[in-house]
């Protein structure tokens, strides 16, 4: 029996990479994981008090499905959330409750591309768009991200790659994988070109209140007709991504979007609901104490620190200085290897340091490079990249 060519042909590189690091495991080998966007696996912790509103949840909630559109009450937390932070006023119905951002891309990508459209992408950007563009007949089209400017987006290159065919730019801010925060410069700009071709933009900010040098503003923010939607959750900032719980909104004071939001919504209530109890208990990481951020904060800028001087310092690697998210996005210069999967590999099988190829971001803008998080404690990063630092001394 044979599987569907669109499931067969979908690969998410920062998954699949830990496939040979599992056989490595098998046979005894301790690899250090610096391939996974999850703070929980190293020294950070969900909040007490979140934790304690989950338990509360459960004992007080019927544990029945929730409303499809997701719970009222947190609906209304995460607009006062994006009005006092990012000065965005729509209504409660412009507000959607995913499983983890991943379904909000799922689901508008399926509500927005037929066979043969376009999407706009960052290059490196995540994957998940560009996968889920494919696996409903779409083209992903990458805009250049440039790394002699700390990886913001080539609003030039971006114009030139728009088409009769483009539904929408996607932009991811802080960037994963690349950890750029980017300019109000250039989101204005973007949103300029958006609406001078008519277009929408899906604006991804998960990673909103991490940064390190400089403040992250919304695309929305700087949008008065042109719809920008919106795509957010707790699985970062507020250290949950095992509840995989996520958020859309929709910023279109026009109406633009109402039939490709209802689209969504259409897909949404045949899944039947997000998780209930967890939607009840994350109003606690909204409206709660949020003293965990500054101490995560610093604890990442620390690690961003010595991240970027150790990468620096080994020869054959360079990287530029990631300002938000848990990522950095280095550039093989060395010639020992033919390409990134080959490094990445070789790096995994000898220095036993699990790293992600960069093409997986981007087949031309990521290429020759790989991301990796800068999650652990210093004493694990100091362990990955003397290892990685001894390798590449005796090969390359």
């Amino acid at each position: 029996m044979k599987a569907t060519k669109r499931s067969m042909d979908v690969s998410y590189a920062i998954r699949d990479i830990l496939l040979p690091a599992r056989e490595l495991e098998r046979k005894g080998h301790e690899i250090v994981k610096l391939h996974i966007g999850d703070p929980n696996k190293w020294d950070f912790e969900t909040p007490k008090h979140v934790r304690d509103a989950l338990c509360r949840a459960v004992e007080v909630n019927d544990n029945g499905y929730a409303e499809s559109e997701g719970y009222v009450e947190l609906r209304r937390s995460i607009l006062d959330k994006e009005r006092q932070k990012n000065g965005i006023n729509v209504d409660i119905d412009d507000c959607l409750i995913t499983n983890g951002v991943t379904e909000a891309i799922q689901t508008i990508t399926a509500a927005v591309i037929d066979p043969g459209d376009e999407v706009l992408l960052p290059g490196p950007g995540y994957p998940t768009y560009s996968e889920f563009t494919k696996f409903f007949g779409g083209k992903p089209v990458s805009y250049r991200a440039d790394e002699s400017c700390d990886w913001e987006p080539d609003v030039d290159d971006m114009r030139k790659k728009i088409t009769p065919k483009t539904k929408f730019i996607t932009v991811i801010n802080p960037n994963n994988p690349t950890g750029a925060l980017y300019s109000d410069k250039v989101l204005k700009e973007i949103v300029d070109l958006a609406g001078e071709h008519d277009l929408f933009i899906i604006s991804d900010e998960i990673y909103d209140l991490m940064t390190f040098d400089g403040v992250h503003h919304s695309t929305a923010s700087f949008s008065k007709d042109v719809p920008v939607v919106l795509f957010n959750g707790f699985s970062k900032v507020d250290l949950l991504p095992g509840w995989r719980l996520g958020y859309v909104v929709f910023n279109d004071p026009l109406g633009k979007l109402d039939e490709i939001k209802e689209g969504m919504m259409r897909q949404l209530r045949l899944r039947i609901s997000a998780n209930n109890p967890c939607q009840m208990a994350v109003i606690e990481a909204l409206e709660g104490p949020k003293d965990h951020l500054e101490v995560t904060n610093r604890k990442l800028r620390e690690r961003r620190d010595y991240a970027v001087k150790r990468i620096n310092s080994i020869p054959g690697l360079s990287t530029a200085t990631p300002r938000g998210a848990f990522y950095m996005f280095p550039k093989i210069e060395s010639k020992h290897w033919k390409s990134d999967t080959d490094f990445v590999l070789d790096i995994l099988n000898n220095a036993h340091v699990l790293l992600v190829p960069g093409s997986g971001f981007c087949p031309d803008n990521g290429s020759m490079h790989f991301r990796a998080v800068f999650l652990p404690p210093v004493e694990t990063l100091a362990k990955a990249f003397d290892a990685i630092e001894d390798y590449m001394n005796k090969v390359a």
